[in-house]
């Protein structure tokens, strides 16, 4: 996956150069496709397809002055990131429509038990959000092991090849990822429970 080419791409896409961005997605575009289609399919209360996501996240992150990349781990976590961020601004948007945000007069609803699931689908998607964004505060090596595993989909060995470590020291770092977004996770339904 990596190799000197894609470096040097990364390192002039990490300078602005946009042609570089343009050719780094289309490097990586299968890649990111797939990354957006295990995003979507884990929300299944999101209904932008695949390749909208992806292009959406090639937008934000164009838009970007400038972003450099050590490897392309990093670059992974960080569309990974865009994207999941992408899914909870469409969440969020949709739940406040729902809510009156763009008031319409309408017919009642009779599809009741979907529009709960899918409300509680949008908070799920928050609070994992909210937990990384944590995570990330207090060890950013952690929060880049979740979006390679979780988001990306790498396995172990390949995010320990990305890293150049072991393969058991990403093991445990993913192991005290989970730990701690699970605390992170408990202790926002504590604070959403009391308020």
């Amino acid at each position: 996956m990596m190799d000197s080419g894609l470096m040097a791409i990364m390192h002039a896409a990490g300078t602005g150069d946009v042609e570089a961005r343009d050719r780094l997605f289309a490097m990586l575009y299968e890649e990111l496709h797939r990354m957006a289609q295990r995003e979507l399919r884990r929300g299944a209360a999101v209904t932008l397809s695949p390749t909208t996501l992806l292009h959406e996240t090639f937008l934000n992150i164009s838009h970007r002055e400038s972003l450099a990349f050590g490897d392309c781990g990093q670059f992974m976590s960080y569309a990974a990131r865009a994207m999941r961020g992408l899914i909870v601004d469409y969440l969020r948007s949709r739940h406040a429509q729902k809510r009156g945000g763009e008031f319409e007069i309408t017919s009642l609803p009779t599809e009741l038990p979907q529009a709960l699931q899918e409300d509680r689908q949008s908070v799920e998607i928050e609070k994992l959000n909210e937990a990384l964004e944590s995570l990330a505060k207090i060890d950013a090596r952690l929060a880049e092991c979740v979006d390679l595993k979780f988001f990306c989909g790498f396995s172990f060995n390949e995010i320990a090849q990305l890293r150049d470590v072991s393969e058991r020291t990403v093991q445990r770092d993913w192991d005290k990822a989970r730990l701690l977004l699970n605390r992170f996770i408990n202790d926002q339904e504590g604070q959403w429970q009391s308020a």
